[in-house]
């Protein structure tokens, strides 16, 4: 448990350096988003190509991982479909802020999930990671969208989800590295160091970003909702996950890995998703800053258990 934390110390202390870079005034809100920018469109593509155009995973096991991660993800989405008349009698929740407990629930923070298994793992662990995004970040979307659009008035653009998920730069770099390493193509070695030194950079600007989107000033805010929905996304998702590890036989790295992802905080741009289609904006915002407070317990918890 010690060697766990205190391999996320790094992990914790590039986020609060973020956080207090954030307040000096050495960056303004505009260069916040261009490295935010820079991460989501360059290096964290290039981390992506790299390391899948170079993994080395037996199709069996690919199989299995894909369906471990399915399992998890629409296990929780049906769970909070079936219980959402419930919660709305027993919360007081109306349309808009169930969708922000269900984004909070399902979608997940790439930049950090990337940047602890990189630290943890390197390229190995990375490449579990992308497979991962590969096979989760279309049908999450999708789902979250139709979600949004059932219980609440916004718009339900699916068909420009779609569109959006094909110009996605991660499901774009997945696609890339798979394709590069299922023909045997493979990356030259220029190309190979090019995305090697873009890569590198990801891990800490992604990281530095985090820290410098957190709020707060929200913390207070919609404690119960929000208390509620740290829960069923930092304890219940990766017990789901887990579920989904002993049902496929899922064991060692490559479960730690996919309990990594299932319990990082909720993506940021549901925030950015929950204003655009009429979700509860206000409660997502403290839902966004709370999971990344308390996943600094509750991470390193999950995986120590993992490693049994």
């Amino acid at each position: 448990m010690i060697a766990v934390f205190n391999a996320l110390i790094p992990v914790i202390a590039i986020i609060v350096l973020g956080m207090l870079l954030r307040r000096t005034t050495l960056f303004s809100d505009e260069s916040w988003l261009g490295f935010e920018n820079l991460c989501y469109f360059v290096l964290f593509p290039s981390l992506l190509i790299k390391t899948l155009a170079t993994a080395k995973i037996a199709s069996t096991e690919l199989l299995l991982f894909s369906a471990m991660v399915l399992f998890a993800i629409f296990g929780m989405s049906l769970l909070l479909l079936i219980f959402q008349p419930m919660m709305k009698r027993w919360l007081h929740i109306n349309g808009p802020a169930f969708t922000s407990l269900f984004q909070g629930a399902t979608r997940w923070h790439g930049f950090i999930a990337l940047s602890i298994v990189g630290l943890l793992y390197g390229d190995e662990g990375v490449a579990y990671m992308a497979i991962i995004m590969a096979v989760i970040i279309p049908p999450l979307n999708v789902i979250n969208v139709a979600v949004l659009a059932r219980f609440t008035d916004g718009d339900s653009s699916l068909n420009d989800v779609l569109h959006k998920l094909l110009r996605n730069p991660f499901i774009i770099a997945c696609v890339m590295g798979a394709t590069l390493n299922l023909t045997g193509i493979g990356l030259p070695s220029q190309l190979y160091s090019l995305l090697d030194i873009l890569g590198g950079g990801a891990l800490g600007l992604g990281l530095l970003s985090v820290g410098a989107g957190l709020r707060f000033s929200l913390v207070l805010d919609h404690r119960v909702l929000v208390s509620f929905g740290a829960a069923i996304r930092l304890l219940g998702m990766p017990l789901l996950m887990f579920a989904g590890a002993w049902l496929f036989g899922i064991e060692g790295m490559p479960r730690t890995v996919a309990v990594i992802a299932a319990a990082v905080p909720t993506a940021a741009t549901s925030y950015i998703l929950a204003r655009q289609m009429g979700g509860d904006a206000p409660l997502m915002a403290n839902l966004i800053t709370v999971q990344v407070i308390a996943s600094a317990i509750t991470l390193p918890v999950m995986i120590w258990v993992a490693g049994f």
